[in-house]
């Protein structure tokens, strides 16, 4: 038990250096030369610190002393000594000045990068990862997280370097005067390092719990947040609160308990720094006073100044032990998401549009002698034998065959969980699937590039999601080289045209993320507009009228079979009477095809699908 409680701890200790080291790596690289400045400030910045408490020796014995015996006193010298003891303090206060403002800079310019190499990052994220993650979580990676880390790049690491240097030159100085008292500063100071190794120890593992506990504060706050109308609907609200304030609490324990062993220990090594001085004030006086060593005035004095210098370092380098320990918490969330591994596209078929007929399509495929053969986009989707699990131990998909031609809508019909959006998702390569192939005019799917492979699909997704700006700004998402009258055809197909007209800024009406004022049915044509005006060669509608009104579907029903005339489209549907036109109904059942034909065929045999659009058998 106790090997291996050692083993995690020294695999903690493991992980802590490396991230460390990798993130010393990432601010190096980000502005060498500030770094280098700022770490020679730090050294000059300490040395002077140092030199000016040496320099008390000096000034009492080689000036102030002399001074007292004389009847006449001359201050010039004193006055020069003092000239020279302000310019060593002044450049002391320089570099502080100049390494502060320089890791400040830094860390700014490190958050700056840290961000976008984020971003970028999960934006190249498969989809797997968003499902498997709170996005509370992730959010909180950029805010609490990063800011830990730029608290830590501009304050943690110079201080904690700047004592570490002062205490050194400290112990050096101290040694120089006198090693007598040097050791027995030393070992009045070992007595209180085992307070000062558990106050640290303590705080630190406190620290680490309570970016966790912000994360998960962070990512409960965003589901409740989305589902606020279906707390309310059903008077969830008591329980709601319960479960945040049990969060809640968790994190205000370990937020305090952090903060309360790292607090307490300025004051503990104050209060030592203090009793410290007192005993060497008394004992070197005595031994100066009793001769029993050659100590002079000055030294006394220079060793009471060093003295204090050196309690404050050691309760300032453990401090920001604690503040370095949470920000590598936070760095080490940050670098696990960039570690994430990115879709997999080894495509290398491109797509591209002909500017010279409109809804003309090409796949550009290299060939082995280097040219590139033009193969025009048709919407050829062909399933061959496709299995699917999204874990090892669950299938998906079985057996999944369709031979989707140009041209033809195929509409998915089943219940919930049957695997129609699973398939869908097979289309656009939001996951990989486990066997068989999937071809696209002929071209295995994997062999298109992503980017190339989506641009050929316009998706209406069942949850609409609206972006911040005009409402022709969240048209023409779908095509953003558009022009205004496209994005006003394309409202009038979806008719969408007719609730626009009725808003108050009209097409420039602004909107925010979650829609602004708009109904759900409102954004469910946006959405169906942004589509149509991508005018590419396939269509997915993942219950794209789910939440439009009886009489409305109607009226975007006609504009959708003219959107969908000519090309290949993929309806999923809980309303059959909007799919009863498709040339192929599929009727799935847990991942397996049981019925496949037009809706007249699938009638005749009076099977599963009969009994669906009779209503003898509901989709649950």
């Amino acid at each position: 038990m106790d090997n291996a409680i050692e083993n995690k701890n020294a695999n903690k200790r493991g992980k802590r250096s490396t991230t460390l080291w990798r993130l010393l790596k990432l601010v190096a690289t980000t502005s060498p030369w500030m770094l280098i400045t700022s770490m020679i400030a730090i050294v000059l910045a300490a040395g002077a610190n140092v030199l000016g408490s040496l320099f008390i020796e000096r000034l009492i014995n080689d000036y102030i002393t002399p001074l007292l015996k004389q009847s006449q006193p001359n201050f010039m010298p004193l006055l020069h000594a003092i000239e020279v003891m302000f310019g060593v303090y002044a450049i002391g206060f320089i570099s502080n000045y100049l390494f502060a403002v320089l890791m400040a800079v830094l860390a700014q310019k490190t958050q700056y990068r840290v961000r976008n190499e984020m971003f970028a990052h999960m934006e190249q994220l498969p989809i797997s990862y968003f499902d498997q993650n709170d996005y509370g979580d992730i959010m909180s990676r950029y805010t609490n997280d990063i800011d830990t880390l730029m608290q830590m790049i501009s304050q943690s690491i110079p201080q904690f370097i700047n004592s570490t240097l002062n205490l050194v030159f400290v112990l050096a100085a101290m040694f120089s005067l006198s090693w007598q008292l040097t050791i027995f500063t030393l070992i009045i100071f070992a007595l209180s390092i085992g307070i000062v190794k558990f106050l640290t120890t303590r705080s630190s593992h406190f620290f680490q719990l309570q970016q966790k506990e912000l994360g998960q504060v962070n990512g409960y706050n965003e589901e409740m947040l989305n589902g606020l109308k279906v707390i309310k609907v059903f008077s969830h609200e008591p329980e709601v609160e319960a479960d945040f304030d049990k969060y809640n609490e968790n994190l205000r324990d370990a937020s305090g308990k952090a903060n309360t062993y790292s607090t307490i220990l300025f004051p503990i090594m104050g209060n030592v720094g203090n009793l410290l001085y007192v005993i060497i004030a008394v004992l070197g006086g005595a031994v100066a006073i009793n001769k029993i060593a050659p100590l002079s005035l000055g030294v006394i004095g220079a060793f009471l100044q060093l003295s204090k210098q050196f309690a404050m370092p050691i309760a300032q380098i453990s401090q920001q032990l604690n503040s370095i320990v949470m920000a590598l918490a936070g760095a080490e969330r940050i670098f696990q998401l960039e570690d994430q591994p990115v879709e997999v596209d080894n495509g290398d078929v491109t797509i591209s549009k002909d500017e010279d007929v409109k809804g003309t399509w090409y796949w550009n495929v290299p060939q082995k002698d280097g040219s590139v053969k033009k193969i025009r986009v048709k919407g050829h989707i062909v399933f061959d034998n496709v299995n699917f699990s999204y874990s090892p131990d669950k299938q998906i998909l079985y057996n999944i065959s369709i031979d989707a031609k140009p041209g033809m809508k195929v509409a998915l019909v089943g219940e919930t969980g049957a695997g129609k959006t699973t398939i869908s998702n097979m289309i656009n390569r939001f996951y990989e699937i486990a066997s068989g192939t999937i071809t696209y005019d002929g071209i295995p799917i994997t062999k298109i590039k992503k980017d190339d492979l989506r641009q050929s699909l316009s998706i209406v997704l069942q949850d609409t999601h609206m972006f911040s700006g005009t409402i022709m700004d969240n048209i023409r998402f779908g095509n953003p080289e558009a022009s205004d009258d496209d994005v006003y055809q394309a409202a009038r197909l979806s008719h969408a045209n007719e609730f626009i007209h009725h808003l108050d800024d009209g097409y420039k009406t602004v909107i925010d993320g979650n829609g602004g004022d708009l109904s759900q049915g409102q954004m469910q044509l946006l959405s169906i507009a942004r589509a149509m005006i991508a005018d590419e060669p396939v269509m997915i509608l993942d219950e794209a009228t789910s939440s439009i009104d009886t009489q409305t579907e109607k009226l975007v029903q006609a504009g959708m079979d003219n959107l969908l005339a000519g090309r290949t489209s993929f309806v999923i549907a809980h309303r059959l009477s909007t799919i009863v036109n498709s040339d192929l109904i599929l009727v799935l059942d847990h991942g397996h095809i049981i019925e496949a034909g037009n809706h007249d065929k699938l009638i005749k045999e009076k099977g599963y699908y009969y009994e669906l659009y009779t209503g003898k058998k509901e989709i649950e």
